[in-house]
């Protein structure tokens, strides 16, 4: 095995892992994101539905 051989192995792992770092990272905040999406759009419907029983129950009397 030559020497050039050698060091284009360690810079290709490490190129590997840097690209896997940077993957994961993009993966998790998206997931963070996805959830803090999901928990907004639940909040936001139950808000909306309050809102809508106190607002018809307001008009009706």
């Amino acid at each position: 095995m030559s020497k050039g051989a050698t060091i284009g192995t360690l810079l290709a792992v490490i190129a590997a892992v840097v690209i896997a770092w940077l993957l994961a990272e993009f993966v998790f905040h998206l997931a963070v994101f996805l959830v803090k999406l999901v928990i907004v759009a639940v909040v936001a419907a139950i808000v909306f539905f309050v809102l809508w029983l106190i607002f018809r129950a307001k008009t009706s009397d």
